[in-house]
């Protein structure tokens, strides 16, 4: 009975004394369990007249229990606010880590974005430095290609009239092979078309202009082909048709082939030409089958080629018919235009053999025209 009373209160102390540990406020409990402990002890020892040492005990494990139950809650009570502060510093940490996180990721996006563009940068310069390379190796067959077909490159500053214009720097320089109608001292039908029509495509502009024999006319005027853009082969039709503007005056009607020698590097092509519009009926070939202005189709000037073979070989032995006159050459003379109008009503251009300067009185190198 000893032993298992001794047992229990061993237990009972062991317990108060952890409940002590972890609430010291419980050790009073303890304290009293023990006074009562040694009261009851020495009351069954030494008899001494005192029975109330059990409640004494008990009364201090309860006390025990209440103050360690009570020293918990408030352990509890005056935590919470450190755990609060702790859960606070602990949620400022992790947002700390994580601004840091994503100001790394920023920094890391910003890092990529400028090799990015860097890269992007160097390839665009080496991209500028590659097209300067192809303009400048461009240019140069340009120089050699225009060197080996006698081109200059020229800006347009006026057009005169449909066949002649002004360059920038003051030179005027008339087309090779090409007559436009008459719009300036006198206007021909069409003429203003044509003027306008060359003046659309040629002011202000960058040509090439050529030259055929001749370098100027009587009139100190440059006598030129004029090119859009340099040809690969300036004798190649489908170049000419496409990038010779004296070409396209022909093709589109508004200028009539007209040949002067020695300039006949482009004569049969603009006769081809001539032809072609005037099946077609463009420009001023619309307004009648003689055109509007003279020309190598002119009837007059195929019939004066007609006559000048005729009668060199008809012409008596003195050489003369009516009022004109023939050498061996092959040249006519008249004295005046209404003799050779007789001959020639609408006159004659002067690659003619009938042709005379003296008859030519506004030098546009047709003779006796109406």
């Amino acid at each position: 009975m000893k032993v298992i009373r001794g047992t229990i209160i061993t237990i009972v102390i062991v317990f108060m004394l952890l409940m002590s540990i972890a609430a010291p406020a419980a050790f009073i409990g303890l304290a009293i369990f023990l006074i009562g402990l040694y009261l009851n002890n020495q009351h069954r020892k030494y008899k001494i007249n005192f029975n109330k040492s059990g409640w004494i005990m008990a009364a201090g494990f309860i006390l025990s229990i209440f103050l360690a139950t009570a020293d918990s809650d408030a352990t509890e009570t005056v935590n919470e606010p450190e755990k609060e502060q702790i859960q606070s510093e602990e949620n400022e940490a992790e947002k700390k880590t994580e601004d840091e996180k994503l100001a790394q990721e920023k920094a890391e996006e910003e890092e990529a974005k400028k090799q990015a563009e860097e890269q992007a940068r160097l390839e665009a310069e080496q991209e500028e430095k590659q097209k300067q390379e192809e303009a400048e190796k461009q240019k140069q067959e340009q120089r050699q290609a225009a060197e080996s077909l006698g081109l200059e490159l020229v800006t347009v500053g006026r057009v005169v009239d449909g066949d002649t214009i002004e360059t920038s720097d003051g030179r005027k320089v008339r087309l090779i092979g090409v007559n436009t109608p008459e719009s300036t001292t006198r206007v021909e039908e069409y003429g203003k078309e044509a003027s306008q029509f060359t003046t659309s495509e040629l002011t202000g502009k960058k040509v090439w202009v050529q030259k055929d024999v001749s370098d100027t006319d009587r009139y100190g005027r440059l006598l030129r082909i004029i090119w859009l853009d340099i040809p690969a082969d300036d004798m190649d039709e489908d170049e000419i048709r496409e990038k010779m503007f004296n070409a396209h005056l022909v093709l589109n009607g508004y200028a009539e082939p007209s040949t002067y020698n020695p300039d006949v590097k482009y004569s049969e092509y603009f006769r081809e030409f001539g032809r072609e519009a005037r099946e077609a009926n463009k420009g001023l070939w619309a307004l009648g089958d003689e055109g509007t202005t003279k020309g190598d189709l002119d009837s007059a000037a195929a019939a004066g080629s007609s006559s000048s073979a005729a009668n060199s070989g008809s012409n008596d032995s003195s050489g003369t018919a009516g009022n004109s006159t023939s050498s061996e050459s092959g040249s006519e003379s008249y004295k005046n235009c209404t003799e050779l109008r007789k001959v020639y009503p609408n006159g004659v251009p002067s690659t003619h053999p009938a042709y005379d300067s003296k008859h030519d009185r506004d030098k546009d190198n047709y003779a006796c025209e109406r």
